[in-house]
């Protein structure tokens, strides 16, 4: 049974920062790129970040480039999304998924295969 745990959401200010990180289980951690997707209040889920099966390859939305930067650590079966100079259009549910490495790196409107349940960010004004 596959599980992916998000954790490290909350509330922060604009400009602050956040580390949300997704512990996996129940799949060879290795074989998967690994992705954060947000979704806001009303609207559609988005993604935010991929991070290739070797770490090698990192792919952002427009809007959090230079400011989120995504890691993994293969050894804790854990993915990172390091959230800097938040602002509130930041605030959403934050969800990691899995994805087949077999599929490539796949950045944007996709249906990974494995979710979390999301971690709240919240970032006030």
């Amino acid at each position: 049974q596959v599980q992916l745990s998000e954790s490290g959401g909350g509330l922060a200010p604009a400009g602050g920062s956040l580390r949300l990180s997704c512990t996996a289980s129940g799949l060879t951690f290795s074989s998967y790129n690994m992705g954060w997707f947000r979704q806001a209040p009303g609207k559609e889920r988005e993604f935010v970040a991929v991070v290739s099966d070797d770490g090698d390859r990192a792919f952002y939305l427009d809007s959090v480039k230079g400011r989120f930067t995504i890691s993994r650590d293969d050894a804790k079966n854990t993915v990172y999304l390091q959230l800097r100079s938040l602002k509130p259009e930041d605030t959403a549910v934050y969800y990691c998924a899995a994805d087949s490495r077999y599929r490539g790196v796949r950045a944007g409107k996709y249906e990974y295969d494995y979710w979390g349940q999301g971690t709240q960010v919240t970032v006030s004004s």
